[in-house]
């Protein structure tokens, strides 16, 4: 089969197990992880892909695999099933005597050099797939191949007093980056790493295969490849990023990212026709809302029925909201069906789940108050009259 050769192409890394999303991930892989409304985390890493003119995509997937298998398909609700592009997904190797897992993000990319060499691209664009942000990767890969530089890397600035939690590059004035501390006590700089990385190939092989040789390595970007390359005098290049990127790997973190998109961040509108995030989508009626219900400040999605009360909240595809049903300051996944008189404040309601007649889902809490987001896992069933405390996971 004849490859096209490419500038560059993307090596997506979607196999975390996504614990501290709790019962969120049990069954399913973090990217594939329901967000706002109608969309999975994976789909803004590819949308960016797709938008940046980037038409070759490795996914490289482990735990939980069969629901993002098989949502990502020959990806064509992304543009990339057409001549010449590619969305590939890239289990762990399955050897001639036993399945090797991947040990680390090094590890992933170096045991998919075979499917990268396929295309004889010029540069590798490594991507994580838990973060929700809109980014232009061609202007980031332009500034990459202008510095002359071996590897760049996507950085946003943190307050100072926060840059303790991050990967920090110290730069030169002229952007080279000089030293790269993982979560430094005392922090010289607040660039923070976004995981976002854009290597000149040739590069990249060679390391990634000389530390997959070293038994003490734990195979990692940021731990192992990139001080590696630093240490060695390779040219790498700081880009900074100034528009909204959020990590949602923690249960906080995900509620605060689908309340984001209720207008409290500034640029993040994910439903703008510029550059626009592509989802897998099956063709919906519009929600219904039914005279007595009450809307206010809130993003439904298709397929639904509201009879009930609706503020501040996030509701997904085909979701029902019976009478007298009050949903406040949450987040309900697709098909969650919410029964006449149950309350759901401050919560996270997992995909195809029940709320019953009566029950009490979380709760409210104080100004200033630290947030206590109430989680209810995917095709449960609360009964009627139950309750579920604040911060409780059900």
């Amino acid at each position: 089969m004849y490859f096209q050769k490419k500038r560059c192409i993307a090596m997506l890394l979607a196999g975390g197990q996504g614990s501290r999303l709790k019962i969120l991930t049990e069954n399913t892989a973090k990217p594939a992880v329901p967000f706002g409304g109608k969309y999975r985390i994976i789909d803004f890493p590819l949308s960016n892909c797709v938008n940046s003119g980037i038409d070759t995509v490795g996914i490289l997937t482990q735990y939980q695999p069969l629901e993002l298998n098989e949502y990502i398909g020959n990806g064509q609700p992304w543009g990339l099933n057409k001549s010449h592009c590619c969305a590939q997904v890239l289990p762990p190797y399955a050897r001639s005597k036993k399945s090797e897992w991947y040990k680390g993000t090094a590890n992933a990319i170096y045991q998919n050099i075979p499917f990268i060499e396929r295309f004889d691209p010029d540069n590798v664009l490594i991507l994580s797939g838990d973060h929700i942000y809109r980014m232009d990767y061609a202007a980031m890969l332009t500034h990459h191949e202008k510095a002359g530089a071996d590897c760049t890397i996507a950085v946003r600035t943190v307050p100072m007093e926060e840059a303790s939690r991050f990967g920090i590059m110290n730069t030169n004035p002229d952007g080279s980056i000089y030293e790269f501390e993982e979560k430094p006590p005392k922090p010289k700089s607040n660039n923070a790493s976004m995981g976002i990385y854009i290597f000149r190939w040739s590069v990249l092989k060679k390391f990634l295969t000389e530390d997959e040789a070293d038994p003490t390595s734990e195979n990692d970007f940021g731990k192992n490849v990139i001080p590696a390359l630093l240490n060695s005098g390779h040219k790498l290049w700081a880009y900074d990023f100034e528009g909204y990127w959020k990590d949602v790997g923690t249960i906080d973190s995900l509620w605060e990212a689908n309340m984001d998109l209720l207008g409290t961040a500034p640029n993040f509108d994910i439903r703008s026709a510029d550059k626009k995030i592509s989802a897998r989508n099956y063709a919906l009626p519009s929600t219904y809302v039914a005279k007595q219900a009450k809307t206010v400040d809130s993003l439904i999605a298709e397929g639904g029925v509201i009879q009930g009360s609706v503020k501040h909240s996030v509701i997904s595809n085909g979701c029902a909201i019976g009478e007298g049903a009050q949903v406040e300051d949450s987040v309900l996944m697709p098909g969650v069906t919410v029964e006449p008189g149950a309350i759901i404040r401050h919560a996270i309601i997992g995909e195809g789940t029940r709320i019953c007649k009566g029950a009490i889902i979380g709760g409210a809490f104080g100004l200033g108050e630290r947030k206590k987001i109430s989680v209810v896992g995917k095709n449960e069933t609360i009964e009627a009259n139950a309750v579920v405390a604040p911060g409780e996971v059900r």
